[in-house]
Order: C-alpha cells, then sequence, then structure tokens
C-alpha cells in the first residue's frame, strides 16, 4: 500500500520540488495551501507533476483545519513548508513572521499529538538561526544565536521540535536548510534578481543592478537536491535533526561575479550598491559542516555555488 504524506506549504519552491519527488516515488500526495481552492500552484504546472495529489486549504494558524486534515488522510508523513520564508521582509513583517513559523509550528505539533496518529513529522529550519559565530563551520551542536526576526522563529520552532519529540514521543525532526535555490525561487530573494537583472542587461533591458551588502558570505545549494534530504530524514528508524548544506561558502559578490561571466560581462560595470537595501543586521559568514548527514543520510549535494549559477542563468536565458 501505497504511503500518504501531507506537505503544509506545498505551493512554494521546496514544496513544490517535493511534491514532484514524492510522486515519483508512488506517494499519495496531499498537497496543503492556505488557500488551496484559489490558488493556480504555477510552480507544480512548471514541473508538469503528475500522480495521486490532492489539493486542500488548510490554515496552519487554526488548529481545527489541521486536525480534520489529519483525521480525513491520516498520512504516514507531515512536511511542514508553510510560513513567511523572506529574511528580509521579516524586519517589516516580524508578527507574521512569528505567527506563521513559531504558531505554526506548535499547531502542526498539537495536532499530531491530539490526533495520535503515527506520522512522521519534518520541520523546515534554517541556517538563519544560528546567527553570527566567530568558530565555523557550523555543525548540529553549534548555539543558536539569531539576529532577525526570521531566525529567532526559526530557533523557537526548532526548540518546540525537539521538546515534542523528547516529552510525548512524536518522531519529529528538523531539517536546517542552508541557502538551496532554483528557477522557482519567489521574486523576493536576492539570487533571482541578481540572474533576473544580469539576463536583462546583457539581452539590453536593464542598465544596472543595485544591491546591498556584497560582504556576506552563504552556502549555496541546488534546493531538487535538498528535498531528499528531507525524505531521508523521515526514513530513519529514530528522529534526529541534520544540516543540508554543500560545506562551502562564497560571498554574495562572487555569486554576482559569476553569474555576469556566464553571459560574458564584467560585473564592476552594471553593479551598483545602496544603503536602503542593507538590512538592519546580517549574517556576516555561512558555512556548514554536512557531515552528520552524508555519514547517517548517505546523502551529499551534488551541486555547488558555480554550477547553481550556470543552472539559474540558462533557465533565464531559456525565457527569450
Amino acid at each position: 500500500m501505497n504511503k500518504t504524506a501531507l506537505i503544509i506549504g506545498a505551493s512554494g519552491q521546496d514544496g513544490s520540488f517535493l511534491t514532484s519527488f514524492l510522486s515519483k516515488k508512488k506517494y499519495n500526495v496531499i498537497c496543503a495551501s492556505r488557500d488551496a481552492d484559489s490558488n493556480n500552484f504555477l510552480n507544480h504546472k512548471m514541473l508538469k507533476i503528475k500522480g495521486s495529489i490532492v489539493y486542500v486549504t488548510l490554515n496552519i494558524n487554526e488548529m481545527s483545519t489541521i486536525l480534520k486534515v489529519l483525521d480525513k488522510y491520516k498520512p504516514d508523513e507531515i512536511y511542514n513548508l508553510a510560513a513567511q520564508s523572506s529574511v528580509g521582509l521579516s524586519f517589516e513583517k516580524p508578527i507574521e513572521t512569528v505567527q506563521s513559523i513559531i504558531c505554526g509550528t506548535l499547531n502542526i505539533l498539537e495536532a499530531i499529538k491530539f490526533s495520535k496518529i503515527k506520522a512522521k513529522f519534518y520541520n523546515a529550519g534554517s541556517s538563519e538561526a544560528f546567527g553570527n559565530h566567530d568558530t565555523i563551520p557550523i555543525n548540529e551542536l553549534t548555539k543558536l544565536k539569531p539576529i532577525s526576526p526570521y531566525g529567532i522563529s526559526k530557533a523557537s520552532a526548532f526548540d518546540f521540535v525537539t521538546m515534542y519529540r523528547n516529552s510525548y514521543s512524536i518522531f519529529a525532526c528538523t531539517g536546517i536548510l542552508f541557502n538551496h535555490e532554483s528557477n522557482l525561487r519567489g521574486a523576493k530573494f536576492v539570487t533571482r534578481k541578481i540572474i533576473e537583472t544580469a539576463v536583462k542587461i546583457e539581452k539590453g533591458l536593464e542598465e544596472s543592478l543595485i544591491l546591498g551588502n556584497l560582504d556576506i558570505h552563504r552556502d549555496w545549494g541546488w534546493a531538487p537536491e535538498y528535498v531528499e534530504a528531507m525524505w531521508l530524514m523521515l526514513q530513519q528508524d529514530s528522529p534526529d535533526d541534520f544540516i543540508i548544506a554543500t560545506g562551502k561558502t562564497h560571498s554574495l559578490e562572487d555569486f554576482v561575479r559569476y553569474s555576469f561571466e556566464c553571459l560574458n560581462l564584467d560585473y564592476k560595470t552594471y553593479l551598483k550598491t545602496e544603503k536602503k537595501f542593507y538590512r538592519p543586521q546580517d549574517i556576516r559568514v555561512n558555512l556548514a559542516d554536512p557531515s552528520k548527514a552524508s555519514k547517517i543520510l548517505g546523502w551529499k549535494a551534488e551541486s555547488d555555488m558555480y554550477s547553481v549559477v550556470k543552472k539559474l542563468i540558462d533557465i533565464e536565458l531559456n525565457k527569450y
């Protein structure tokens, strides 16, 4: 009998790739969104997702709706990928960020506990929960020191998952994913802005790229690879938390430089910086040690920053 998976937040980048991944594994996939009736699920159409998929409306801030979905479909696996996902936007909308990440995660955990279903639960963590550290790379034992509303919310959700796992014997784990990109990234993400603007400049449609702090360093990977790691976490005999990353870091300026190099352009000719694009606080260097995932899950990133940028540039060029 095929397994049933409930994906909460199924219309975003990770939710769409996970839906495709699980469909190919013959899961019965329940795709939950807060507006499933009006959501056109464009990412699903782009990926040409097929299979046994059901679309349902679910508001993670209303536990009653979560309970109804759990009771009706009795999923074997639950993936929580919902919530406000932009670090920059979290400074502008801290209350919305807290409610969607902390309260949303807590509602799901309470619903699992109350319903007594034996589902395995995956929580989408974030490298932003670690904040700034003088000692890198970061591993699963590194202290959480978040510096943004988004990071604080992810750190709190992480603690709730750990508490419910230890207190109520729920199979609950957190995947601490470092930056991972694809052509399905939302318009508010800086990587998409860089790729789209660089190609427009190459096509003569734009004259410059304006960014904020170029000296931040991030560990960038390829999103379709990362959803497999989510699935692998729920295939283990016991729940645990894992860092998912490439183990390599590059500055945002490196990302920009290579994006323009792929188009045979000198980025310095077109790049400008403005203080209004700086965040109130930002993590300086983001570098992970993903060896635990390699050892236990057998997962390792195949794409580094250079291959990620090349893929994104090629996809963007195909639009013209």
